[in-house]
Order: structure tokens, then C-alpha cells, then sequence
């Protein structure tokens, strides 16, 4: 089952989070296989496993009342990626493919991490990175939270893998230090999130930002060397036993189980139709004969016919059953 686990040093002002994505992300590979679009090639898995689990990190650790959005997009291979986090924990994620991703090289397999963001998104330099809050109590007129920073630092360096990245975002919006550690494959995908924070146990300021740099700077060094297999192979307390087995280390209940759900609904779809108006619908259904709309994220297929249509635009007290189907 799939679990995330937070965790604290004692003494040490750093908190920690680890998720792993086990049926749940087998589920959505399995969905989006059985789907019309096929399966997604092995680097789009792994970026895909790498920012679900990225985003559940990020949103448990935020504790937001609302959805946590990441998107990725730029001019490579990949378009667009994806991926979507309520706050109850339940993902979602898709990318939409433009080209032919770049081939494994011989020596690297399912279970090695690799650098795709550059390959995948930023072969001109204009890919972005953008995360985006939305809250669910949303007030009239007020606007979901977005933040968005390139896939290069501030030297115009390329950031190469998705940790690296999402380390530099977590820098410039919440000016706290932060580590993170991913990996995925078709079967699971994980990773580890270190942020370091305060400290009012010292007297003296000087002392206070000596000991929490150092502190950090050791526990951000055992996390470097994890390699993808142990993150991928081992269960959540054994890594964090062999990871900080010198450490004071706590976890903190309850263990957490993230879902994978998708949220589309027949009813949502035709809100979408109902928009582009009665007239547009038509038109399609007379082109056509119905109206075949496809899930991006878990690719479920919607079919809207020319009764169906009629429905949609009638008011729901003179409405007739329908005979819509849904695959």
C-alpha cells in the first residue's frame, strides 16, 4: 500500500517526509495503458513518478487546503506535464507527448536516475516550472497562488533533474532550505524531503545559524547518498534506519496513505460542452454523429449523442432518460 511517513531529529531543527507510491501509481500506469494513447514511454513513467511524488511531499508538507498543481512545460519532446494532489492526498498526472523522447542510453535502466528535464523540456531554454496552490475555500474574485521559476539557477546553470528544480523553487518562494531525493519506475515511485527550519533552542544568533547549517548540512549529505535502487527497493523503515541510523530520528503519526483518483465526472464534461454552447455541440454531433471526449489523466472516454446534447440544453425539469454511455 502506498504510505507517507513525516519525521523529526531530536534537537534538530530539520523536518522530513517519505512517500511511497506503490499501487496506487501502478494503478495509473495501468489506466493509461488500457487507454486509447497507450502507454507511456519508460522516461515519461519515470518523470511522471518522480513529480507525483515530488507533489505529494510537497503537499503534505505544506498541510494546504486545497489542490497543489505542478506543471512543466516547454519545447522539448514532452509539451506538458502534469500532475495534481488534493489535499487528502489523492494524485492525478498525464503529460502530452510532441516528439520522440530521447532512447535509454545502454547503461542505464528503469531503476537509475537520469537528467530529463533539459531533454524532455528545455532544449531552447524557455522551459518553466510552475506550482500552483488552489485553494478549496476560494473567496470571491481571489486568485490561486501560482509560482513559477525556469528549469536554469540564478548563474543560468541547467537544472538537470526534477529535484534540483523543485530544491530551487522551494528557495525562492519560502526562503527555506530544502532537499530532496526521487526516484520511479513503472512499479513505484518515491523520494525523501528534508527542509530545514528555525531553531530558538540558541541564545546567541551566530551560535544558532552555525549549529542549523551544520546540522543540515550533515543530514543533506546522508541523503545524497542514496542511490534510486535502495529508494526504489527498500520499505520506508528500513531506509530510514540505514539513512540516519547515527540520528535521533522520530516519526510522527499517523502514516498517511496517498490515493490515486482521477476527479473527471460525465457531469463535469458536459459542464465543459455546455460552455461551448448549444449550437457548437451540434455542429459536432452533425459532423461526427456523437462526441467522443477523453480524459487526459486516466483516460476514460465520455460519448455524448445528439440526444444527449438535447438534454444538456434543456431545462432538467422536462428532460428525457438518457442514452449516453461511458467506456
Amino acid at each position: 500500500m502506498s504510505e507517507l511517513h513525516k519525521f523529526i531529529f531530536n534537537g534538530i531543527p530539520v523536518r522530513g517526509v517519505l512517500v511511497r507510491l506503490t499501487d496506487s501509481w501502478r494503478t495509473l500506469i495501468h489506466d493509461r495503458a488500457q487507454s486509447a494513447s497507450g502507454a507511456y514511454p519508460p522516461e515519461i513513467q519515470q518523470l511522471l513518478g518522480e513529480m507525483a511524488a515530488a507533489c505529494v511531499l510537497m503537499q503534505a508538507n505544506i498541510k494546504f487546503n486545497g489542490a497543489l498543481i505542478m506543471q512543466i512545460h516547454g519545447e522539448g519532446p514532452v509539451k506538458l506535464a502534469v500532475t495534481e494532489v488534493q489535499p487528502h492526498l489523492s494524485f492525478r498526472a498525464t503529460a502530452q507527448q510532441t516528439g520522440t523522447t530521447p532512447l535509454l542510453t545502454p547503461t542505464h535502466t528503469a531503476n537509475q536516475s537520469f537528467a530529463p528535464i533539459q531533454s524532455l523540456f528545455n532544449g531552447q531554454g524557455q522551459g518553466r516550472c510552475a506550482i500552483t496552490l488552489d485553494p478549496l475555500d476560494r473567496l470571491p474574485g481571489q486568485q490561486p497562488y501560482q509560482g513559477i521559476v525556469p528549469l536554469q539557477n540564478a548563474q543560468n546553470k541547467p537544472l538537470g533533474t526534477l529535484a534540483e528544480v523543485i530544491e530551487h523553487y522551494m528557495l525562492q518562494s519560502e526562503q527555506l532550505e530544502t532537499r530532496l531525493v526521487l526516484a520511479a519506475n513503472a512499479d513505484c515511485a518515491t523520494g525523501i524531503l528534508l527542509q530545514r527550519l528555525p531553531d530558538t533552542s540558541h541564545t546567541s544568533h551566530e551560535e544558532k545559524g552555525l549549529s542549523e547549517s551544520e546540522d543540515f548540512s550533515r543530514l543533506s549529505h546522508l541523503l545524497a547518498t542514496l542511490s534510486p535502487e535502495e529508494l526504489l527497493g527498500l520499505d520506508a523503515h528500513t531506509l530510514l534506519r540505514r539513512l540516519f541510523w547515527e540520528e535521533e530520528l522520530r516519526l510522527l503519526l499517523p502514516t498517511l496513505y496517498p490515493t490515486y483518483s482521477c476527479r473527471c465526472t460525465r457531469q463535469r464534461v458536459g459542464r465543459m460542452l455546455y460552455s461551448l454552447g448549444q449550437q457548437e455541440a451540434e455542429d459536432i454531433i452533425a459532423e461526427q454523429g456523437k462526441i467522443d471526449i477523453g480524459c487526459e489523466y486516466c483516460g476514460k472516454h465520455y460519448f455524448f449523442d445528439s440526444v444527449d446534447i438535447g438534454q444538456l440544453f434543456t431545462p432538467e425539469a422536462d428532460q428525457a432518460p438518457s442514452s449516453s454511455s461511458m467506456q
